[in-house]
This record gives structure tokens, C-alpha cells and sequence, in this order.
């Protein structure tokens, strides 16, 4: 039996409002859908941005937008940024967008990253600098081998070891299941990894119980998944946060205030700081 923390993905870059309904793309959606959240159980947040066409945006501006809707709406939730490029920003952007907002918190994948290591560890150089904590996104053995890899160069600090398995896939689809998870432990057993999961698909709830039991913790919400176990839709992120919360307490577990562990990280060292207008990208 264990406590757990609980970090909800509400959008992610990929879905569109117009084809699910609940999923929260607009500032004020965000910090609606936070409030809800943390009323369900959850005690951080994963945030996703769109443009004004609805489409995944790294742009500074309209992150500090978000990021203070979910302050107001929801000010003990905290929050983590993403600098997922969805196939539409190259490292140069990612590493901009982590200057600009030097935020608390961000998740960052190694694959991505690995397309460009010099700009790469220029990034994890600046998230050290800012005390931005990063969660490594992992997909598999390759992006296991690089991260192993960046840490042996140098490239990124060996202080870095919070981390993110993703189980299935989005594009092409591919359900997760819950044997998924060995693999990996097996892979980063010598790693000292702080490690959290997240599932798409339809036994995403199933995979996180399987995550919980192994020592992890858990990452849930539309952005991998926004149906029940038998294909019915949840009507927002929250339903589906209650319902979890609700089966792991059955199972003897229960969510706690948020600590630095396991891919979530404290509401104080995530809540959104103040970024001075004159706080410019890099060229």
C-alpha cells in the first residue's frame, strides 16, 4: 500500500477541441479544468498550449497566460510545462521556450533532443542554471540508450534523474498495457531513476494501478487517453481523475500532497514564477 501523487495531462498537442468534448485548450479551460482536477486528486498539472487555430504551441506568452489561469483558479496546483515539439518546432524553439519562461518545472524528450545535442545541453545547462526541474520523456530502449549516453558526455547533468515511461502510442495507435512496464524497469534498473508512467489508451487507469504497485508515479488525462476500460468516454478530465483515485483508494493506496519524487515535484518548486517582461528567446 503506498501514497501516491498524481499529475494530470489535460490536452496534450495532438486532440482537438472540436472532437472531444472536455478537453481544455483555451487559458481559462486550463484553469477550470486544474480546479477540477485537484478537487478530484490530482496535485499537479502537465500543460499543453494551443495557438489561436488550436494548434500545439510553444509560445512564451501564451504559457505564462495559462499558467496564470491555473494559479488563480487552482493556486495550490502545480504546475509543469512541456517542451514536446508534436513534429512542429525543432530544438532551437524548445530551447528558446525554455529561456523565456525558466519555469520550475518541465518534461523534455530525450528523442527530441537527441537531434541536436550541442543546443541540446545548452538546455539542460539552462534548466540547471534556472532550477528548472526536468522529467526525461522515454519511450523506449532508444531513448533509454541516449539518455544513458548524454549522461556518460556530460551532456546532461547526472542531478537529472527524474523520468517518464510512455506506454503505447498516439500516431500510429497502439493501446498500452501493463506489462509494458517491466521492460523498462529491467532497462533502467542501474539508472537511479525517479520515475512516473503515462498510458494511452483505454487501460491507461489499469497501467497506472500497475505503476502504483511497482513504486512509480502516475500521470492521467486526455492527453493519453479519454476513455473508460469498456470504451465509453469520460466527460472531462476530472471524471476521469475521480474515477482513479477512487479504484487505487479501493486498492489501499491513497494521493498525498505533492512531494519531489517519482516524476511529480513539489507545489512550491512548480508553482509559476514571475518572468520579467525583458526575459527575451534566444536568437
Amino acid at each position: 500500500m503506498a501514497d501516491f501523487d498524481l499529475m494530470v495531462a489535460p490536452n496534450g498537442a495532438r486532440r482537438m477541441a472540436q472532437d472531444y468534448a472536455g478537453l481544455p485548450v483555451t487559458a481559462e479551460a486550463l484553469g477550470q479544468t486544474a480546479a477540477a482536477c485537484f478537487a478530484a486528486g490530482a496535485q499537479a498539472i502537465h500543460m499543453h498550449v494551443r495557438d489561436e487555430t488550436g494548434q500545439h504551441s510553444l509560445d512564451a506568452g501564451r504559457y505564462r497566460e495559462a499558467m496564470a489561469a491555473v494559479a488563480d483558479a487552482a493556486p495550490q496546483m502545480a504546475i509543469q510545462i512541456t517542451t514536446e515539439s508534436a513534429g512542429l518546432f525543432g530544438v532551437a524553439d524548445q530551447l528558446a521556450c525554455l529561456e523565456a519562461l525558466r519555469p520550475a518545472a518541465a518534461s523534455v524528450s530525450v528523442r527530441e533532443m537527441a537531434r541536436d545535442w550541442d543546443l541540446a545541453a545548452r538546455a539542460y545547462a539552462l534548466c540547471a542554471e534556472a532550477g528548472t526541474e526536468v522529467q526525461h520523456i522515454l519511450y523506449g530502449p532508444d531513448c533509454i540508450a541516449e539518455l544513458r549516453a548524454a549522461y556518460a558526455r556530460g551532456d546532461i547533468p547526472t542531478t537529472m534523474r527524474s523520468a517518464i515511461f510512455v506506454l503505447g502510442k498516439y500516431d500510429p495507435p497502439r493501446l498500452a498495457r501493463p506489462q509494458e512496464l517491466r521492460p523498462f524497469l529491467a532497462a533502467t534498473a542501474d539508472l537511479d531513476l525517479r520515475w512516473g508512467l503515462c498510458a494511452f489508451g483505454r487501460d491507461e487507469h489499469a497501467c497506472l494501478l500497475a505503476a502504483l504497485e511497482a513504486g512509480g508515479q502516475l500521470r492521467i488525462g486526455f492527453e493519453n487517453n479519454t476513455q473508460r476500460a469498456d470504451g465509453s468516454p469520460y466527460a472531462d478530465n476530472a471524471a476521469s481523475v475521480a474515477e482513479f483515485v477512487a479504484a487505487a483508494r479501493a486498492a489501499g493506496h491513497c494521493p498525498r500532497p505533492m512531494s519531489v519524487s517519482g516524476g511529480s515535484v513539489s507545489a512550491d518548486s512548480v508553482s509559476p514564477r514571475p518572468v520579467s517582461t525583458d526575459e527575451g528567446a534566444l536568437s
